[in-house]
């Protein structure tokens, strides 16, 4: 079960966001996530937890940020409640979409195994739904991931296989790299990985 830190920062000016405390592990029903984000003064800023299924659909999704709270799931696209921290002022969202993301590392895990894709195959377009800081306001977006190389690195505990993707924001047609080891974010813009305390888990 791979428990660590990750620094966020801004990723175009590197402005400091905080860190985000993290543990997850596969299960025999897919992957699940928990973390808590920890403001640069050392505030709580918010937490989640995410589950997927072995397809690595979100069966749930709950995301805390200071004045919001989300609940999610993969419902006919994706569906989600957005309240506040109350519970009693709440507005729900459905969207054609075929996952969540935001701020989290978490998320690119999860579109990463979500998407499954090859080495070298043509980039695949996905729809998602994000939910941006620190109001967790729903926007659909646009991405296209492709998986550029797999390579195996020798490590104290045996091989690691770190997968690079090129994801671009169709919108835009801003691209960026994104390194994933198995459940762990090596690296991605804003994505700082600082501690681990085991191998990240390697997905049957």
């Amino acid at each position: 079960m791979p428990r660590g830190r990750y620094s966020l920062h801004d990723p175009h000016d590197h402005t400091p966001l905080g860190e985000e405390h993290f543990q997850c592990a596969p299960g025999p029903s897919g992957w699940r996530y928990v973390s808590r984000t920890i403001t640069p003064s050392g505030d709580e800023a918010g937490s989640l937890d995410l589950a997927l299924d072995e397809l690595g659909r979100p069966i749930r999704l709950e995301l805390h940020a200071a004045s919001r709270q989300i609940r999610g799931a993969a419902i006919d696209g994706v569906t989600w409640v957005r309240t506040d921290p109350t519970g009693t002022d709440a507005t729900e969202g459905n969207a054609p979409a075929h996952a969540f993301t935001g701020t989290s590392p978490a998320f690119l895990v999860a579109t990463a195994r979500l998407l499954r894709l090859a080495p070298g195959a043509p980039a695949t377009r996905v729809r998602l739904v994000a939910f941006t800081d620190p109001v967790l306001a729903p926007l659909t977006v646009d991405r296209s991931w492709a998986l550029v190389k797999s390579e195996a690195h020798t490590t104290d505990n045996g091989p690691l296989t770190v997968d690079e993707y090129q994801v671009s924001a169709l919108d835009t047609g801003e691209q960026h790299a994104v390194h994933i080891a198995g459940d762990v974010v090596l690296a991605a813009p804003g994505i700082e990985l600082e501690d681990l305390e085991s191998p990240p888990s390697t997905f049957r």
